[in-house]
């Protein structure tokens, strides 16, 4: 840095802390531009949370979540994406139905009825991934654009001001002391990026037709989606009905038990019913010295490091969950949410739900 941007960057500090400390007056900025500013800080805000919860009720699952984060950079890789590369769960509800009613076979009433259910739970997996990838391009990409683009650029420029009116204010106490060349040019400076400031966040404020045009893609995105999700489940409750009236109509058949077969005992001879009584050797019998072998208790992994203990068994359903048994001590590395952490056991990294566990040393905050 050269001697006079250190020179700047001392005043600004020493403008700052007579500020802070001693309670210095500096440049007050009009009404407009605070109410301006005020505004574009709730729009940030907005668009933040919203996008958090957004992709929240899209994919409560954290893997996935993740997944479709990814999602656009994997689309400009691959080109159009057809699916988001995630299992939908009724998609995975879809698949057990369908295996178990292969496995109960063409005879069983239920079997065909989930075979049925299965292929409709396949095919509601298929729209929401077309759900996920028209919200993901038409609403998320664009507001994530808004917050990396037009709300940093605007953070950018009101920081620039700050820093030039910091400038300016030290240089006008010290009129005199300092050139008038060099206090005109602060001046200039500081009015300049307070035009491009609210330059900026005028266009953004004035142009938030563009977000109301998003939102309502979000929307159109929703209504298709249910669209195509009831005339699915339509057709479903038709051919269970239809099934369910078929059975109702078919003769019901008797069980009919076999007779039973006759079977003479003969003499008893032993006290057993006639069979020989089974050798046991001495190896095998009970003593009462004898113990019983214990099963070595788990490893408990010193508790100096944020972790918690198992309090039920947990089978991971999709890929990024990480399984674990009752009682296992399992380290925490995140809190993804107020409903999921992230922890590692036995080497392996994942996600796991909260309620399955009992936090003994929790995350530093």
């Amino acid at each position: 840095m050269s001697v006079a941007g250190l020179k700047k960057q001392f005043y600004k500090a020493s403008q700052l802390v007579s500020e802070k400390v001693g309670g210095a007056e500096g440049t007050k900025l009009d009404d407009d531009f605070k109410e301006m500013e005020k505004k574009v800080d709730v729009t940030s805000k907005a668009v933040v949370e919203v996008l958090a919860r957004t992709i929240e009720y899209l994919q409560p699952n954290p893997a996935s979540r993740a997944k479709l984060t990814m999602l656009n950079t994997v689309s400009k890789i691959r080109g159009q994406v057809k699916n988001p590369g995630y299992p939908q769960p009724e998609g995975l509800l879809g698949e057990c139905m369908i295996r178990h009613g292969k496995e109960l076979g063409g005879e069983s009433n239920f079997g065909d009825a989930l075979l049925d259910a299965g292929e409709s739970m396949k095919c509601l997996a298929e729209v929401k991934d077309s759900l996920d990838i028209e919200v993901k391009q038409n609403f998320i990409d664009p507001l994530q654009n808004l917050c990396d683009k037009d709300l940093k650029e605007i953070q950018h420029h009101l920081k620039k001001l700050e820093g030039r009116r910091l400038d300016f204010d030290y240089k006008k106490k010290r009129q005199g002391k300092i050139p008038d060349e060099e206090l005109r040019q602060a001046l200039e400076k500081f009015e300049e990026s307070k035009e491009v400031a609210e330059t900026s966040m005028h266009n953004l404020l004035e142009t938030d037709i563009e977000q109301v045009s998003q939102l309502s893609a979000l929307v159109d995105a929703q209504l298709e989606y249910h669209r195509q999700a009831v005339q699915i489940l339509d057709e479903l409750a038709s051919k269970l009905k239809r099934r369910m009236r078929e059975a109702s109509s078919r003769p019901k058949r008797e069980y009919k038990p076999k007779p039973r077969e006759s079977f003479d005992l003969g003499e008893p001879e032993q006290s057993n019913g006639g069979f020989p009584a089974p050798k046991i050797s001495a190896s095998s019998s009970f003593r009462s010295s004898d113990k019983p072998i214990r099963t070595p208790s788990r490893s408990m992994p010193p508790l100096d490091q944020p972790s918690c203990k198992a309090l039920y068994d947990f089978e991971p359903e999709n890929d990024g969950e990480l399984g674990f048994h009752e009682g296992d001590i399992i380290t925490l590395t995140n809190q993804i949410d107020e409903n999921w952490y992230e922890g590692m056991l036995h080497g392996q990294s994942g996600f796991f739900p909260l309620s399955y566990v009992e936090v003994l040393v929790p995350l530093p905050q």
